[in-house]
Parts: C-alpha cells; structure tokens; sequence
C-alpha cells in the first residue's frame, strides 16, 4: 500500500490550497479504514487536522474545522485536503495516513510554505 500527497509546495496568505493523497493498493472504501490529514509545523509536534472514513463521514480537529475540508474521489481512489484563509502559521510538512483494523500506512508528506 502507498500514499503519494501532492499539491502546491508555496502559497501566499490568505489564500486557499488543495492537497490530494493518491492511494494504491487499497480501495480508500474498504471496510473500516480511516484516511487523514496530519501536519507538522517546523520545530512542532504532529498535528491531526481531519479525516474522511471509508463510508465518506468526516471528522475534523476543532481547531481548524471553519478552515478545513476533506473529500474524496473514488474513480481516482484519492483523498483530498482543502485549507482556506491560511496564514504563516500553516507552513508545514503535510502528510495523508490510512488507519485500519490491523494496518497503518503513511505517506511521505508534503512540504507546503505559507509566504508573500
């Protein structure tokens, strides 16, 4: 199983960028499989940001979720992330995960700049 993100390496403030995982050798509608989004700022600790489960339902942290949205596109068996209005603070090395019954996988993340 491998997860590829991909997306804007830089984005200026206040803009809005999208971040797709591209995931192979896994339908992301298996049964009981949770795909997210985890960030980690530069000096910081992991940050959980959303996930969409394998029935479509989403769950995002309440701290970004007015700025956060997950989707998906099954034809493609991608998982996509969308942050609004960001700011400096959101550079950060952004990574997709599938959580499963007995299986972990992770991608190699994304490196995303927020700066004019």
């Amino acid at each position: 199983v491998q997860l590829q993100e991909s997306g804007p390496g830089l984005v200026k403030p206040s803009q809005t960028f999208s971040l797709t995982c591209t995931v192979s050798g896994l339908s992301i509608t298996t049964g009981y499989y949770a795909w997210s989004w985890i960030r980690q700022p530069p000096g910081k600790g992991l940050e959980w940001m959303g996930v969409i489960s394998y029935d479509g339902s989403t769950y995002y942290n309440p701290s970004l979720k007015s700025r956060v949205s997950i989707s998906r596109d099954t034809s493609k068996n991608q998982f996509s992330l969308q942050l609004s209005s960001v700011i400096p603070e959101d550079t950060a090395v952004y990574s997709c995960n599938a959580d499963g019954p007995f299986n972990f996988y992770w991608g190699q993340g994304t490196q995303v700049t927020v700066s004019s």
